[in-house]
């Protein structure tokens, strides 16, 4: 396949490309200053929508990945912003070029609250009260409701991120900031199991897939785990209820389509 990847730099794309090189497919890497080993490396912005139908028309992708975030400085807003109009303008560049197949990063913690762990079925917390997440969720559903303007497409809904070059790793910004101790629960990921999720996507069917290890684990779990892990010293526990959205998700029908965690579980780091 020709692939044309969007965030091929990023922490899923350093990995992804050459996972992708390695099944024979031909790939196109979108990036604004670095060249991208293995990979045609186009010079361009997601915001620049001109150039960018320029460089998906000459590419002529079979499939368009958009792995692209905006978060080495924890700048929320700018990384919104990449999921509405950064997808917007990768899905005018697609559907001009006649690209059947898109896939998109989003996000497992964007679910309504509830008891149990969600699964793709959950609606997503568009109604939350709290403007912050509010906003949060408003942006990732304009993704994914742009990525469902393809032929063909797949939201990845990805777990909280871990394992080298994330904030989750021994010099990262969880390492070094306080830790939450009580029962909110979240679905973690390891980004080479990301990864592998992506290349595998390039033949699922249409729709969202929770892409999240095995076991979701409250913070009174996994936070005095990491911070051994770490070295850093434990977390005092809090004597609080569980925010109602922080209930994971379930991996079933990722499990379904054939992927497995290599890491299935956080505790395991």
């Amino acid at each position: 396949m020709r692939i044309f990847i969007a965030g091929a730099t990023g922490v899923i794309g350093r990995r992804l490309v050459p996972l992708l090189l390695a099944q024979g497919h031909q790939v196109t890497a979108l990036s604004r200053r670095s060249q991208v080993p293995g990979a045609e490396t186009v010079l361009g912005d997601v915001y620049d929508p001109t150039r960018l139908r320029e460089l998906v028309a000459q590419a002529r992708p079979d499939v368009l990945m958009h792995q692209l975030t905006d978060l080495t400085s924890r700048d929320f807003a700018a990384n919104g912003r990449i999921r509405r109009e950064g997808t917007r303008n990768l899905m005018d560049a697609a559907l001009a070029a006649g690209v059947r197949r898109v896939i998109s990063q989003s996000i497992a913690w964007a679910y309504e609250p509830g008891t149990t762990p969600a699964d793709e079925s959950t609606p997503l917390d568009l109604h939350s009260p709290d403007e912050y997440r509010r906003t949060t969720v408003e942006a990732v559903a304009t993704l994914e409701e742009i990525t469902a303007e393809a032929p063909e497409w797949v939201a990845l809904r990805y777990g909280m991120l871990y394992g080298p070059e994330t904030w989750y790793t021994k010099n990262g910004l969880m390492a070094t900031s306080p830790l939450p101790t009580g029962p909110d629960v979240t679905s973690f990921l390891h980004i080479e199991d990301a990864a592998h999720a992506a290349a595998a996507a390039l033949t699922w069917p249409s729709g969202p897939v929770n892409i999240v290890d095995d076991e979701p684990l409250a913070a009174s779990v996994w936070a005095p785990a990491f911070a051994a892990s770490v070295g850093a010293p434990p977390p005092q526990p809090a004597d609080s209820p569980r925010t109602p959205w922080a209930r994971g998700a379930t991996n079933g029908r990722a499990r379904n389509l054939g992927w497995r965690p290599a890491h299935p579980t956080f505790l395991d780091t």
